[in-house]
């Protein structure tokens, strides 16, 4: 019914891959310029199945899920998965839950959790802004179900949630969830990108491989669901269509320079009580600024992963390493962290330190990562633990970890 703008080249194509290093350089920053004509110089692209276009975002009403057919079920979910790998990177469901009454349900079971960890002290975290800036529920997901099981059921067995998530992610994903409360006045975040290189810093961003820094938008898929109306002055997030398809993302959205242009150029689209919002995790968002005087901004935000993000075979670390503490204390003691220290270790523990419990391992400001099993190790192995203090702090994190 109404089209939108698409970029001209296709960011996954630009040559990058085919030639030079494997990895993108610290030293030798991304083009600004490219970025600007990625995310600016535009042709015609369609979506039919759009009621309409807001600022390059396409908006569906989503009719009642029982009377579409398998073909019309698939064809939108084509013009989803085009939008999200080479269009604009982000699309609005109006209408995603049509039960009001339901979601005000959910909304007084979220603060009253809120309410509870609030009564408990200890710092409490955020990403990609201030801590204690807004309430946040890290595991809303787990929490709501503990708090009111009846209307988790409801709430969870939409199954336009299923179907929008394999558009992107294909079958056998796995759905998790962080409520954000923004209050009136409340600054925005920075502008950023998601999960998982999203999360790292530059330096380690950069030991990835340039295909791996594109595959990584392919193993998540960003939403939220809206539990209040969210006109323009409350903060809707801020999006920068066709972002996403800047190959060196990861490693732009830290740099000043990329995020003043964010700044200039984002686009945010109102949404009502009940709508979704999806996107690219490469996608160039933030969470806006509220200037409302008395609108709680609220959301649920869904993080759904792919499938493949899993090993083969589970390894306990724990025993592992008890039985080689010793050995590998001896090998450091003679050899400091040589090669054959560093080896070990990223064979022997996990190097990646999610999934976390993000309420026991707070993140920084700015979305950093909490400290993995090999970052732990290496840290022992400098201030020389004994093998029962390793194991201690060992447990620690794992419990800390722990659900």
């Amino acid at each position: 019914m109404n089209g939108t703008s698409g970029a001209s080249t296709n960011g996954h194509q630009n040559g990058h891959s085919l030639t030079g290093p494997r990895l993108f350089s610290v030293n030798k920053p991304p083009s600004l310029d490219e970025f600007k004509k990625l995310t600016t110089q535009s042709k015609p692209l369609h979506y039919p199945l759009a009621a309409s276009v807001e600022a390059n975002v396409p908006i569906y009403d989503l009719p009642e899920f029982a009377e579409l057919s398998p073909d019309q079920r698939s064809a939108l979910q084509d013009e989803w998965y085009h939008i999200l790998l080479s269009g604009p990177g982000v699309f609005v469901t109006k209408k995603l839950y049509k039960d009001n009454t339901l979601l005000n349900t959910v909304s007084d079971a979220y603060a009253s959790i809120i309410d509870e960890e609030k009564k408990r002290s200890g710092k409490r975290g955020d990403h990609f802004a201030g801590s204690g800036a807004n309430d946040r529920i890290w595991n809303s997901f787990s929490k709501h179900c503990v708090q009111d099981a009846k209307s988790f059921v409801e709430y969870y067995s939409n199954p336009w949630l299923p179907l929008i998530s394999s558009a992107w992610l294909g079958p056998h994903h796995r759905l998790t969830a962080q409520v954000n409360i923004v209050k009136p006045g409340a600054k925005p975040q920075i502008s950023h990108r998601d999960y998982h290189l999203g999360f790292q810093d530059n330096e380690s961003c950069a030991k990835f491989p340039k295909a791996l820094q594109v595959a990584s938008q392919f193993l998540t898929l960003q939403g939220a669901v809206a539990h209040s109306d969210m006109p323009l002055e409350s903060g809707p997030t801020r999006l920068l269509p066709f972002s996403q398809t800047f190959e060196e993302g990861y490693m732009a959205y830290r740099i000043p320079e990329f995020q003043n242009y964010f700044l200039e150029q984002y686009v945010s689209v109102p949404l009502s009580q009940g709508d979704g919002l999806f996107f690219n995790p490469a996608l160039f968002h933030a969470a806006g600024q509220n200037d409302s005087k008395d609108i709680l901004r609220s959301a649920n935000l869904l993080q759904i992963s792919s499938a493949f993000g899993k090993p083969m075979e589970m390894i306990d670390t724990y025993p592992l390493v008890e039985a080689t503490w010793d050995a590998l204390r001896e090998m450091h003691q003679d050899e400091g962290s040589s090669d054959r220290v560093m080896a070990f270790v990223g064979n022997v523990a996990e190097g990646y330190p999610f999934p976390t419990n993000l309420d026991r391992r707070v993140p920084e400001t700015a979305g950093m990562a909490p400290e993995s099993e090999q970052g732990l190790l290496v840290r022992g192995l400098n201030e020389k633990w004994s093998k029962e203090k390793v194991l201690e702090e060992l447990q620690k994190m794992r419990d800390d970890s722990r659900a």
